[in-house]
Protein backbone atom coordinates (compact mmCIF):
# COMPACT_ATOMS: atom_id res chain seq x y z
CA UNK A 1 0.00 0.00 0.00
CA UNK A 2 2.90 2.32 0.87
CA UNK A 3 4.56 2.20 -2.39
CA UNK A 4 1.06 1.92 -4.45
CA UNK A 5 0.07 5.22 -2.58
CA UNK A 6 3.26 7.14 -3.23
CA UNK A 7 3.02 5.91 -7.10
CA UNK A 8 -0.55 7.34 -6.84
CA UNK A 9 0.46 10.89 -5.84
CA UNK A 10 3.88 11.03 -7.76
CA UNK A 11 1.36 10.51 -10.83
CA UNK A 12 -0.45 13.39 -10.02
CA UNK A 13 2.36 15.55 -8.89
CA UNK A 14 4.20 14.78 -12.15
CA UNK A 15 0.38 16.26 -14.03
CA UNK A 16 0.51 19.33 -11.81
CA UNK A 17 4.11 19.82 -12.48
CA UNK A 18 3.58 19.80 -16.47
CA UNK A 19 0.70 22.65 -15.74
CA UNK A 20 2.62 24.36 -13.45
CA UNK A 21 5.27 25.01 -16.03
CA UNK A 22 2.83 25.47 -18.87
CA UNK A 23 1.10 28.17 -16.60
CA UNK A 24 5.00 29.97 -16.03
CA UNK A 25 6.19 30.12 -19.42
CA UNK A 26 2.37 31.59 -20.57
CA UNK A 27 3.21 34.74 -17.65
CA UNK A 28 6.63 35.28 -18.50
CA UNK A 29 5.66 35.40 -21.97
CA UNK A 30 6.62 38.67 -23.49
CA UNK A 31 3.73 38.48 -25.84
CA UNK A 32 1.31 38.02 -23.71
CA UNK A 33 -0.12 40.93 -21.33
CA UNK A 34 -0.04 38.82 -18.16
CA UNK A 35 4.02 39.67 -18.73
CA UNK A 36 3.50 43.32 -17.63
CA UNK A 37 1.98 43.28 -14.88
CA UNK A 38 3.26 43.26 -11.26
CA UNK A 39 1.65 39.87 -10.46
CA UNK A 40 2.30 38.13 -13.87
CA UNK A 41 6.03 37.65 -12.74
CA UNK A 42 5.42 36.44 -9.26
CA UNK A 43 3.07 34.38 -10.37
CA UNK A 44 5.29 32.92 -13.16
CA UNK A 45 8.14 32.66 -10.55
CA UNK A 46 6.06 30.45 -7.49
CA UNK A 47 4.93 28.57 -10.15
CA UNK A 48 8.46 27.81 -11.95
CA UNK A 49 9.44 26.91 -7.94
CA UNK A 50 6.81 24.50 -7.80
CA UNK A 51 6.88 23.14 -11.18
CA UNK A 52 10.42 22.09 -10.45
CA UNK A 53 9.50 20.83 -6.82
CA UNK A 54 7.24 18.55 -7.88
CA UNK A 55 8.68 17.29 -10.93
CA UNK A 56 9.80 13.66 -11.35
CA UNK A 57 13.32 12.85 -11.42
CA UNK A 58 14.99 9.86 -12.96
CA UNK A 59 19.09 8.86 -12.78
CA UNK A 60 20.70 11.31 -13.60
CA UNK A 61 24.24 11.34 -15.62
CA UNK A 62 27.65 11.78 -14.94
CA UNK A 63 27.81 14.37 -17.47
CA UNK A 64 32.12 15.34 -17.07
CA UNK A 65 33.45 16.04 -20.58
CA UNK A 66 36.86 17.32 -19.69
CA UNK A 67 38.42 18.67 -16.75
CA UNK A 68 41.03 21.89 -16.00
CA UNK A 69 44.62 21.08 -14.96
CA UNK A 70 47.09 23.61 -14.80
CA UNK A 71 44.98 25.91 -16.58
CA UNK A 72 44.54 22.95 -19.34
CA UNK A 73 41.75 21.08 -20.38
CA UNK A 74 41.35 17.26 -21.24
CA UNK A 75 38.66 15.67 -21.73
CA UNK A 76 37.49 12.81 -19.89
CA UNK A 77 36.43 9.29 -21.41
CA UNK A 78 33.60 7.12 -19.42
CA UNK A 79 33.23 3.53 -19.72
CA UNK A 80 30.98 1.04 -17.97
CA UNK A 81 33.61 -1.59 -17.41
CA UNK A 82 31.66 -4.26 -15.58
CA UNK A 83 28.32 -5.02 -15.19
CA UNK A 84 26.63 -6.60 -12.68
CA UNK A 85 22.94 -7.18 -11.01
CA UNK A 86 23.17 -4.84 -8.54
CA UNK A 87 26.19 -2.50 -9.40
CA UNK A 88 28.51 -1.48 -12.15
CA UNK A 89 32.01 -0.27 -12.33
CA UNK A 90 32.25 2.94 -14.09
CA UNK A 91 35.76 3.96 -15.38
CA UNK A 92 36.78 7.49 -15.92
CA UNK A 93 40.25 8.57 -17.61
CA UNK A 94 41.28 11.89 -18.84
CA UNK A 95 43.64 12.48 -21.74
CA UNK A 96 47.19 12.85 -20.94
CA UNK A 97 47.35 11.29 -18.00
CA UNK A 98 51.01 9.77 -16.66
CA UNK A 99 51.10 6.47 -17.13
CA UNK A 100 51.88 6.51 -13.76
CA UNK A 101 49.26 7.61 -12.26
CA UNK A 102 47.64 5.80 -9.82
CA UNK A 103 44.16 3.85 -9.54
CA UNK A 104 41.49 4.94 -7.68
CA UNK A 105 38.10 3.15 -7.21
CA UNK A 106 35.47 5.45 -5.45
CA UNK A 107 32.93 3.68 -3.23
CA UNK A 108 29.47 5.54 -3.44
CA UNK A 109 27.00 5.03 -0.85
CA UNK A 110 23.85 2.87 -1.02
CA UNK A 111 22.08 5.10 0.59
CA UNK A 112 19.27 6.15 -1.45
CA UNK A 113 21.46 8.31 -3.91
CA UNK A 114 22.54 7.35 -7.08
CA UNK A 115 26.84 7.57 -7.46
CA UNK A 116 26.33 10.94 -9.12
CA UNK A 117 25.78 12.13 -5.96
CA UNK A 118 29.92 12.04 -5.94
CA UNK A 119 29.98 13.79 -9.51
CA UNK A 120 32.49 16.43 -7.72
CA UNK A 121 34.41 13.78 -5.91
CA UNK A 122 34.99 12.25 -9.31
CA UNK A 123 35.34 15.46 -11.39
CA UNK A 124 38.15 16.23 -8.94
CA UNK A 125 40.16 13.09 -8.29
CA UNK A 126 39.91 12.26 -12.43
CA UNK A 127 42.58 15.90 -12.54
CA UNK A 128 45.34 13.18 -11.42
CA UNK A 129 44.11 9.65 -10.89
CA UNK A 130 42.77 7.33 -13.29
CA UNK A 131 39.44 6.81 -11.56
CA UNK A 132 36.42 4.57 -11.27
CA UNK A 133 33.43 4.27 -9.28
CA UNK A 134 30.71 2.25 -8.01
CA UNK A 135 27.29 2.50 -9.97
CA UNK A 136 24.80 0.66 -7.69
CA UNK A 137 21.19 -0.03 -9.09
CA UNK A 138 18.01 1.19 -8.62
CA UNK A 139 16.70 -1.83 -6.67
CA UNK A 140 12.95 -1.43 -7.52
CA UNK A 141 14.45 -2.65 -11.56
CA UNK A 142 16.48 -5.18 -10.80
CA UNK A 143 14.30 -8.76 -11.01
CA UNK A 144 13.78 -11.23 -8.34
CA UNK A 145 15.42 -13.90 -10.25
CA UNK A 146 18.15 -11.60 -9.45
CA UNK A 147 18.78 -13.06 -6.18
CA UNK A 148 19.16 -10.83 -2.91
CA UNK A 149 21.66 -8.20 -1.75
CA UNK A 150 22.79 -7.70 1.68
CA UNK A 151 26.25 -6.66 3.16
CA UNK A 152 27.80 -9.79 2.22
CA UNK A 153 27.33 -9.05 -1.33
CA UNK A 154 28.42 -5.75 -0.78
CA UNK A 155 31.65 -6.60 0.39
CA UNK A 156 32.08 -9.28 -2.47
CA UNK A 157 31.25 -6.91 -4.80
CA UNK A 158 33.71 -4.10 -3.88
CA UNK A 159 36.70 -7.17 -3.67
CA UNK A 160 35.22 -8.06 -7.36
CA UNK A 161 35.82 -4.71 -8.60
CA UNK A 162 39.17 -4.28 -6.90
CA UNK A 163 40.29 -7.24 -9.16
CA UNK A 164 39.01 -5.96 -12.11
CA UNK A 165 41.30 -2.88 -11.62
CA UNK A 166 43.91 -4.75 -10.48
CA UNK A 167 47.28 -4.52 -8.23
CA UNK A 168 48.57 -1.12 -6.65
CA UNK A 169 45.13 0.14 -6.67
CA UNK A 170 43.74 2.75 -3.67
CA UNK A 171 40.06 2.68 -2.60
CA UNK A 172 38.26 5.68 -0.86
CA UNK A 173 34.75 5.26 0.46
CA UNK A 174 32.22 7.97 1.29
CA UNK A 175 29.64 8.12 3.90
CA UNK A 176 27.92 4.61 4.37
CA UNK A 177 30.20 2.13 2.24
CA UNK A 178 33.28 3.53 5.00
CA UNK A 179 31.90 0.19 6.86
CA UNK A 180 31.47 -2.68 3.82
CA UNK A 181 35.42 -1.24 2.58
CA UNK A 182 36.87 -1.39 6.17
CA UNK A 183 35.49 -4.75 5.94
CA UNK A 184 36.69 -5.76 2.57
CA UNK A 185 40.09 -4.60 2.95
CA UNK A 186 40.67 -6.50 6.28
CA UNK A 187 39.24 -9.66 4.47
CA UNK A 188 41.91 -8.52 1.62
CA UNK A 189 44.99 -8.24 4.13
CA UNK A 190 44.24 -11.42 5.78
CA UNK A 191 44.22 -13.15 2.68
CA UNK A 192 47.60 -11.38 1.48
CA UNK A 193 45.53 -10.35 -1.84
CA UNK A 194 47.50 -9.59 -4.20
CA UNK A 195 44.97 -6.82 -5.06
CA UNK A 196 44.03 -5.66 -1.58
CA UNK A 197 44.08 -1.54 -1.63
CA UNK A 198 47.51 0.65 -1.36
CA UNK A 199 45.36 2.91 0.45
CA UNK A 200 42.20 2.89 2.29
CA UNK A 201 40.22 6.99 2.78
CA UNK A 202 36.93 6.78 4.84
CA UNK A 203 35.01 10.39 4.95
CA UNK A 204 32.64 10.58 6.79
CA UNK A 205 31.98 7.11 7.79
CA UNK A 206 30.09 5.44 10.62
CA UNK A 207 32.27 3.17 11.94
CA UNK A 208 31.43 3.44 15.31
CA UNK A 209 28.09 5.31 15.64
CA UNK A 210 28.58 5.72 19.59
CA UNK A 211 31.42 8.59 18.99
CA UNK A 212 29.38 11.75 18.66
CA UNK A 213 25.80 10.36 17.60
CA UNK A 214 23.42 12.52 15.58
CA UNK A 215 20.07 12.48 15.19
CA UNK A 216 20.22 9.77 12.10
CA UNK A 217 22.26 7.39 14.58
CA UNK A 218 19.59 8.25 17.60
CA UNK A 219 16.58 7.29 15.26
CA UNK A 220 17.93 3.86 14.39
CA UNK A 221 18.76 3.54 17.71
CA UNK A 222 15.57 4.22 19.42
CA UNK A 223 13.49 1.56 17.04
CA UNK A 224 13.72 -1.96 17.29
CA UNK A 225 14.48 -3.82 14.18
CA UNK A 226 10.83 -5.09 13.93
CA UNK A 227 9.72 -1.47 13.81
CA UNK A 228 11.84 -0.76 10.51
CA UNK A 229 10.85 -3.80 9.33
CA UNK A 230 6.97 -2.48 9.35
CA UNK A 231 6.98 0.42 8.68
CA UNK A 232 9.34 1.08 6.43
CA UNK A 233 9.91 -1.89 4.38
CA UNK A 234 7.78 -1.92 1.13
CA UNK A 235 7.15 -4.27 -2.10
CA UNK A 236 7.96 -2.70 -5.23
CA UNK A 237 4.92 -2.66 -7.53
CA UNK A 238 4.17 -4.27 -10.78
CA UNK A 239 5.00 -1.47 -12.93
CA UNK A 240 8.80 -1.86 -12.38
CA UNK A 241 11.10 -4.98 -13.46
CA UNK A 242 11.83 -5.28 -9.75
CA UNK A 243 7.92 -6.51 -8.71
CA UNK A 244 7.33 -8.27 -5.81
CA UNK A 245 11.42 -7.47 -4.30
CA UNK A 246 11.49 -6.23 -0.76
CA UNK A 247 12.53 -2.57 -0.61
CA UNK A 248 13.30 0.46 1.89
CA UNK A 249 12.16 3.05 -1.26
CA UNK A 250 14.67 6.42 -1.78
CA UNK A 251 11.67 8.63 -1.25
CA UNK A 252 11.46 7.55 1.93
CA UNK A 253 14.78 8.55 2.65
CA UNK A 254 14.39 11.42 0.80
CA UNK A 255 11.77 12.47 3.07
CA UNK A 256 13.77 11.55 6.50
CA UNK A 257 16.55 13.36 4.95
CA UNK A 258 14.24 16.28 4.49
CA UNK A 259 12.84 16.49 7.37
CA UNK A 260 16.08 16.89 9.04
CA UNK A 261 16.80 19.99 7.59
CA UNK A 262 13.20 21.23 6.42
CA UNK A 263 13.93 25.21 7.67
CA UNK A 264 17.02 25.40 5.13
CA UNK A 265 15.52 23.36 2.37
CA UNK A 266 12.36 25.76 2.64
CA UNK A 267 14.49 29.17 2.70
CA UNK A 268 16.19 27.61 -0.18
CA UNK A 269 13.11 27.27 -2.38
CA UNK A 270 12.25 31.08 -1.45
CA UNK A 271 15.98 32.34 -2.41
CA UNK A 272 14.95 30.66 -5.05
CA UNK A 273 12.04 32.41 -6.01
CA UNK A 274 13.79 35.59 -5.08
CA UNK A 275 16.39 34.79 -7.60
CA UNK A 276 13.78 33.94 -10.60
CA UNK A 277 11.29 36.98 -9.78
CA UNK A 278 14.29 39.53 -10.62
CA UNK A 279 14.93 37.83 -13.81
CA UNK A 280 17.00 40.15 -16.02
CA UNK A 281 20.19 40.09 -12.96
CA UNK A 282 22.31 37.59 -14.51
CA UNK A 283 23.47 36.34 -10.85
CA UNK A 284 20.34 35.77 -9.71
CA UNK A 285 19.64 33.78 -12.37
CA UNK A 286 23.28 31.64 -11.57
CA UNK A 287 21.77 31.89 -8.19
CA UNK A 288 18.34 30.18 -9.06
CA UNK A 289 20.01 27.26 -11.49
CA UNK A 290 22.71 26.39 -8.85
CA UNK A 291 19.93 26.09 -6.65
CA UNK A 292 17.82 23.68 -9.29
CA UNK A 293 21.00 21.51 -10.12
CA UNK A 294 21.48 20.68 -6.70
CA UNK A 295 17.76 19.66 -6.30
CA UNK A 296 17.76 18.04 -9.47
CA UNK A 297 20.48 16.04 -7.85
CA UNK A 298 19.43 15.73 -4.61
CA UNK A 299 15.78 14.32 -5.24
CA UNK A 300 16.80 12.20 -7.53
CA UNK A 301 16.40 8.55 -5.18
CA UNK A 302 16.66 5.08 -5.61
CA UNK A 303 15.72 1.77 -3.76
CA UNK A 304 17.85 0.06 -1.57
CA UNK A 305 16.98 -4.36 -1.04
CA UNK A 306 15.52 -4.79 2.22
CA UNK A 307 18.41 -6.93 3.37
CA UNK A 308 21.09 -4.85 2.86
CA UNK A 309 18.98 -1.85 4.39
CA UNK A 310 17.99 -3.78 7.47
CA UNK A 311 21.47 -5.67 7.80
CA UNK A 312 23.10 -2.19 8.17
CA UNK A 313 20.71 -0.47 10.44
CA UNK A 314 20.83 -3.48 13.05
CA UNK A 315 25.22 -4.33 12.68
CA UNK A 316 26.43 -0.61 12.09
CA UNK A 317 23.72 1.56 14.32
CA UNK A 318 22.27 -0.62 17.20
CA UNK A 319 24.92 -3.51 17.49
CA UNK A 320 27.93 -1.57 16.74
CA UNK A 321 28.87 -4.99 15.24
CA UNK A 322 32.67 -3.28 13.35
CA UNK A 323 33.84 -1.61 16.67
CA UNK A 324 32.86 -4.36 18.80
CA UNK A 325 34.71 -7.16 16.57
CA UNK A 326 31.49 -8.91 16.16
CA UNK A 327 30.98 -8.01 12.22
CA UNK A 328 30.54 -11.39 10.10
CA UNK A 329 31.16 -11.86 6.55
CA UNK A 330 29.92 -15.15 5.20
CA UNK A 331 30.38 -16.87 8.19
CA UNK A 332 33.62 -15.70 9.36
CA UNK A 333 34.20 -12.74 11.93
CA UNK A 334 36.10 -10.15 10.25
CA UNK A 335 39.06 -9.46 12.09
CA UNK A 336 40.26 -5.31 11.91
CA UNK A 337 43.61 -6.94 13.52
CA UNK A 338 44.54 -8.24 10.26
CA UNK A 339 45.27 -5.07 8.28
CA UNK A 340 48.64 -4.68 8.50
CA UNK A 341 49.74 -3.34 4.83
CA UNK A 342 46.82 -1.09 3.77
CA UNK A 343 47.50 2.76 4.57
CA UNK A 344 44.77 4.48 5.85
CA UNK A 345 43.32 7.50 5.86
CA UNK A 346 40.00 8.71 8.03
CA UNK A 347 38.71 12.19 7.03
CA UNK A 348 35.80 14.11 9.64
CA UNK A 349 33.90 17.14 8.53
CA UNK A 350 33.63 19.74 11.90
CA UNK A 351 30.01 20.57 10.74
CA UNK A 352 28.90 17.36 10.06
CA UNK A 353 25.38 16.31 10.97
CA UNK A 354 25.42 13.01 9.52
CA UNK A 355 28.08 11.52 11.06
CA UNK A 356 29.59 12.69 13.72
CA UNK A 357 32.94 13.74 14.92
CA UNK A 358 35.06 10.90 16.03
CA UNK A 359 32.82 8.28 14.19
CA UNK A 360 35.59 7.83 11.32
CA UNK A 361 38.40 9.07 13.35
CA UNK A 362 37.59 5.47 15.37
CA UNK A 363 38.73 3.50 12.49
CA UNK A 364 42.53 4.52 12.98
CA UNK A 365 42.30 3.01 16.58
CA UNK A 366 40.63 -0.28 15.69
CA UNK A 367 43.16 -1.09 12.87
CA UNK A 368 45.75 -1.23 15.60
CA UNK A 369 48.43 -3.44 13.80
CA UNK A 370 48.71 -1.54 11.53
CA UNK A 371 51.59 1.01 11.84
CA UNK A 372 51.25 4.46 13.04
CA UNK A 373 53.14 5.81 9.67
CA UNK A 374 50.25 4.34 7.42
CA UNK A 375 47.65 6.10 9.90
CA UNK A 376 46.54 9.77 9.07
CA UNK A 377 43.43 11.78 10.49
CA UNK A 378 42.08 14.77 8.90
CA UNK A 379 39.23 17.25 10.23
CA UNK A 380 38.09 19.52 7.42
CA UNK A 381 36.84 22.86 9.67
CA UNK A 382 33.76 24.19 8.90
CA UNK A 383 32.91 21.43 6.10
CA UNK A 384 29.54 19.66 6.50
CA UNK A 385 28.83 16.15 5.23
CA UNK A 386 28.47 17.05 1.74
CA UNK A 387 31.15 19.75 1.91
CA UNK A 388 34.29 16.62 2.66
CA UNK A 389 33.42 15.13 -0.93
CA UNK A 390 31.95 18.03 -3.01
CA UNK A 391 32.51 22.12 -3.39
CA UNK A 392 35.26 24.03 -2.72
CA UNK A 393 36.73 22.65 0.62
CA UNK A 394 36.71 19.34 -1.21
CA UNK A 395 38.45 20.49 -4.08
CA UNK A 396 40.90 22.71 -2.00
CA UNK A 397 41.50 21.60 0.87
CA UNK A 398 40.64 17.83 1.28
CA UNK A 399 41.28 16.42 -2.45
CA UNK A 400 44.93 17.21 -1.82
CA UNK A 401 45.49 15.76 1.62
CA UNK A 402 43.99 12.31 -0.06
CA UNK A 403 46.10 12.69 -3.23
CA UNK A 404 49.20 13.50 -0.99
CA UNK A 405 48.44 10.31 1.08
CA UNK A 406 48.05 8.59 -1.78
CA UNK A 407 51.30 9.35 -3.68
CA UNK A 408 52.94 9.10 -0.28
CA UNK A 409 51.57 5.42 -0.17
CA UNK A 410 51.84 4.66 -3.71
Amino acid sequence: MLYTAYEMQRAWLSSASAWATVGAEMLANPALPMGYLGMGPRMASALEVFAHASAPYGKPDFGIEAVIVDGNAFSVTETRVMTKPFGDLLHFFRDDLPKDAPKLLIVAPMSGHYATLLRGTVERMVESCEVYITDWADAKLVPQSAGKFDLDDYIDYLIEFMEHIGPDAHMMAVCQPSVPAFAATAIMNRDTHPCAPKTLTMMGGPIDTRESPTTVNDLAMKRPIAWFRETVIATVPMTYRGAGRKVYPGFLQLAGFMSMNLGSHMLSHYEMFKHLNKGDDAKSRDSAQATKDFYDEYRSVCDMTAEFYLQTVEEVFQKHSIPNGTFVHRGKVVDLHEITDTAILAIEGERDDISGLGQTKAALKLADKLSDKKKRYYMAEGAGHYGIFNGSKWRDKVAPTVEEFIAEHG
